[in-house]
């Protein structure tokens, strides 16, 4: 049987719980959950939180923009932020390996063939790709969207089954129910457009994506016809929870 190949995007907000560390209680969550759907399932992880983790050991001291600050604490916090993964994953019997990449790598005929071809030996020698943004050369998720787009672009491009972004809602609501102050979410979306007019703008409080970013990054997933998932990822077991229709989330077909 064919395992179906799942790209996961998870963000700050999500890995940290919504506190100002990364949770190791949240990736042994993932960990567990991925484990356990192994005999089905291949998974490639996209994942933000180097900034997150370097700001739990430094304070940096620069009177240069804050940019640059964010991208010298993405070069600490990555290797910090990989280690961690790579502890909790073995303890599951799960092999992990590195990717940066930066948006340019997609514009490149030779990088985008590249990516495809390292990332299909690793998944097929059972490691798990885990992707962030090349953040000490590329300012964009810094400035962007906490990899939203990046996951999109990246399951676009390995043309996996399914792209599930794990955040901190329970998929998206309709804008008239996060106005009258009880979120009801949008189960299934076939019509895109209609998607657009319910986006309330809000951004999370350490990442940098927000409710437009994810919409976004369905939509490029839209037109390389895979689904996109977008899952309440601060629950524990969110991700068999969404296969077994345990919780509400947004799927976009």
């Amino acid at each position: 049987m064919r395992k179906k190949r799942i790209l996961l995007k998870i963000g700050s907000n999500t890995l940290t719980k919504e506190t100002d560390n990364i949770s190791r209680g949240k990736i042994e969550d993932m960990a567990s959950q991925i484990a356990k759907l192994q005999d089905t399932c291949k998974f490639i992880i996209v994942s933000s939180g180097a900034i997150a983790v370097a700001k739990q050991f430094v304070k940096l001291e620069s009177k240069r923009k804050d940019i640059f600050v964010k991208q010298a604490l993405a070069s600490i916090g990555q290797p910090h932020l990989i280690r961690i993964y790579q502890e909790i994953f073995r303890e599951y019997g799960l092999l992990t390996s590195q990717c940066l990449l930066s948006y340019s790598d997609f514009e490149k005929q030779e990088s985008k063939t590249n990516i495809v071809n390292t990332i299909n030996v690793l998944v097929n020698n059972n490691y798990i790709p885990i992707i962030n943004e090349n953040d000490t050369v590329a300012t964009d998720e810094i400035k962007f969207g906490d990899n939203d787009k990046l996951g999109a672009l990246t399951a676009s491009l390995l043309e996996v089954d399914l792209f599930i972004i794990a955040t901190n809602t329970n998929g998206i609501y309709t804008k008239e129910s996060i106005e009258n102050g009880t979120p009801k979410t949008i189960g299934l979306v076939e019509d895109f457009s209609q998607l657009t007019n319910q986006v309330v703008n809000s951004k999370s409080s350490h990442g940098s994506g927000g409710m437009e970013s994810k919409i976004e990054a369905a939509s490029v997933t839209k037109k390389a016809n895979i689904e996109t998932w977008i899952v309440n990822g601060l629950e524990d077991n969110f991700i068999v929870n969404a296969f077994e229709n345990k919780v509400p989330f947004t799927k976009i077909k």
